[in-house]
């Protein structure tokens, strides 16, 4: 097989379109996640959740967070691990949680979450006992009888219920069964999945590699790993390598020769297509970092600073927060990676104002 030669544009083109981000804006919900596989669930609303921000960045204001949870609760779509994905690929998953903590030769993590949730058995049985009888329930109404802490790191009793809940997640014995204030409700899976057949683990590896491939669009066959969903794709796909980028990627032929028209976007720090961020560096030559982890002198940005997407580029950073109380989008800064042309400033202002206009919102502009 013949490696595809591409450019630093042609790479970028191909990974805007894949996550369906190119001027061509899809219109269904569930559309939108079969596509991508999935949705981070995290619950950070300094504008709005990720999920919703990623659904509004490609369907537009026409979009609304209410479609999303009617989906969740008629379970065409589940959340698994934190995120939200497509109800038919459970299958796809179960193979793996039947093989926690993992197949072939365990790491010494692994060993090590398979030895706490030993030690601490009792504590599983009685949160299964618990949510037998009482589920769906959250974190916090769940019993504490675990004999070693966590890391044994002074974690408080309710992380501990919380680290035990992951590990029960993982071997499928516990799902996410809905949401309460954003607080998660906890239940038996059985009483949460559909039933489905397991895909044999390897098969399922290949599909799931094939999906997240058609996903991307350009990913490579192994990626630094990064909690949650992995950011590599394995040998699928057909080889290519990109100039100025050393090393081999893995491409979706799909996406090889197709024409491209662009447009402005806003997108949710945890967007996929800005996720993988060595993958952003070399691709899109991106300076960008989430900083809500850090101190507030040490931001240069903002604490949830939105990439700002232009035709195939990422352009900039827009620091801005949704003030509910005073029912305004506050606008700290729009940071300009390049000098923005005329055109390109119409275009971002009028995807903020869009923003605005889907939260409900009045812009304030800082100072």
């Amino acid at each position: 097989m013949s490696v595809h030669e591409l450019t630093r544009a042609d790479a970028r083109r191909i990974a805007v379109r894949a996550q369906l981000l190119d001027s061509r804006r899809p219109t269904d919900v569930l559309d939108v996640v079969r596509h991508l596989t999935l949705l981070q669930n995290d619950p950070t609303t300094a504008v709005a959740p990720n999920a919703d921000l990623v659904l509004w960045s490609r369907l537009g204001s026409a979009y609304e967070p209410e479609e999303l949870q009617e989906a969740l609760e008629r379970q065409q779509l589940i959340e698994l691990q934190m995120m939200v994905r497509p109800r038919a690929d459970l299958r796809l998953y179960t193979a793996e949680m039947a093989a926690w903590p993992g197949a072939g030769e365990l790491r010494d993590w692994q060993e090590d979450n398979e030895r706490w949730v030993a030690t601490n058995e009792e504590c599983r049985l009685d949160i299964l006992e618990r949510l037998r009888m009482d589920g769906p329930l959250s974190a916090r109404e769940l019993p504490d009888s675990c004999v070693v802490p966590w890391r044994s790191s002074g974690w408080t009793n309710n992380q501990n219920v919380t680290k035990m809940l992951d590990f029960l997640v993982a071997r499928g014995e516990v799902a996410t069964a809905g949401r309460e204030s954003r607080e998660r409700l906890w239940d038996l899976a059985e009483r949460v999945y559909p039933e489905a057949p397991a895909v044999p683990l390897d098969e399922a590896q290949r599909v799931r590699n094939e999906r997240r491939l058609r996903a991307l669009g350009i990913a490579r066959a192994r990626a630094t790993e990064t909690p949650g969903e992995p950011n590599h794709v394995g040998e699928v796909g057909e080889p290519a390598v990109v100039e100025g980028v050393r090393g081999e990627w893995r491409v979706d032929p799909e996406q090889l020769g197709r024409s491209f028209r662009g447009r402005a976007a806003l997108l949710s720090p945890l967007d996929r297509l800005v996720y993988d961020r060595k993958r952003m560096t070399e691709i899109f030559e991106f300076d960008y970092q989430l900083e809500m982890y850090k101190p507030v002198a040490k931001r240069r940005w903002g604490y949830w600073a939105m990439p700002i997407l232009y035709g195939d580029r990422l352009v900039g950073k827009l620091d801005a927060s949704a003030d509910r109380e005073a029912g305004v989008l506050r606008v700290d800064v729009l940071h300009e990676d390049v000098a923005f042309t005329k055109t390109m400033t119409v275009a971002v202002r009028r995807v903020i104002k869009d923003l605005a206009h889907w939260l409900e919102l009045d812009i304030a502009l800082a100072g």
